[in-house]
């Protein structure tokens, strides 16, 4: 005969062991896979790449789970929002530890369509006078690409001009400056080396 304190009379007391099995951990897995792929479906709905509708309760709806559920898995919204980006890079395909140069395009290109494929809407300035000066900035480029490719096709001409486009955006500025920690002179350096090889495609004629 066991006490309740699960101590034999007379006896010295006894462990209690927590339940556990091949069956609940394939179990608790699964669970597991099941919120992360709800809050990949969350994030791939999303109108834009502001995660804060990513929490704990909207996961858990959506993966027909509790909100504790949630919690059991990943002890802050950190870390379940981390899990699903971790989730999605997965997805994308890209490989992060076998990144190299020579197939650098390779990735760039599937990003491009894997980031195609949210909900998310390009946002473009609404302001008339911004917009005016973007739409001037875009023709001038077009313009510089055209005199120097006379014979080149419009649209040949208007894929160089994009690509320089991104060089003088205030959001490649910043991403530059404040992940990269560049200055002015690491910038300059930067910015002349890529233009000198558009420069020598052009002059070498190899369109893109």
């Amino acid at each position: 005969m066991t006490s309740k304190t699960g101590t034999p009379p007379g006896g010295e007391s006894v462990e209690k062991r927590k339940y556990d099995s091949p069956l609940r951990r394939k179990q608790t897995a699964q669970t597991r896979a099941r919120i992360i792929a709800a809050g990949k479906e969350l994030v791939h709905s999303f109108p834009s790449w502001d995660w804060k509708n990513l929490t704990a309760k909207a996961v858990g709806d959506r993966a027909g789970v509790s909100e504790r559920t949630v919690h059991r898995h990943f002890t802050s919204e950190r870390a379940l929002r981390d899990a699903v980006l971790q989730g999605l890079v997965e997805e994308s395909g890209v490989d992060l530890n076998d990144l190299n140069i020579s197939a650098f395009d390779g990735v760039v290109i599937n990003m491009f369509r894997y980031l195609s494929s949210f909900a998310v809407e390009p946002e473009l300035t609404q302001d008339p006078s911004q917009t005016n000066m973007d739409q001037l900035r875009m023709q001038a480029l077009v313009n510089a690409v055209a005199e120097a490719t006379p014979d080149w096709a419009e649209q040949e001409r208007e894929l160089v001009a994009a690509i320089l486009d991104m060089l003088w955006q205030p959001a490649t500025h910043d991403r530059l400056k404040l992940a990269w920690g560049l200055d002015v002179d690491r910038f300059s350096r930067l910015i002349r080396w890529f233009t000198s090889l558009i420069q020598q495609g052009v002059e070498n004629n190899s369109k893109p």
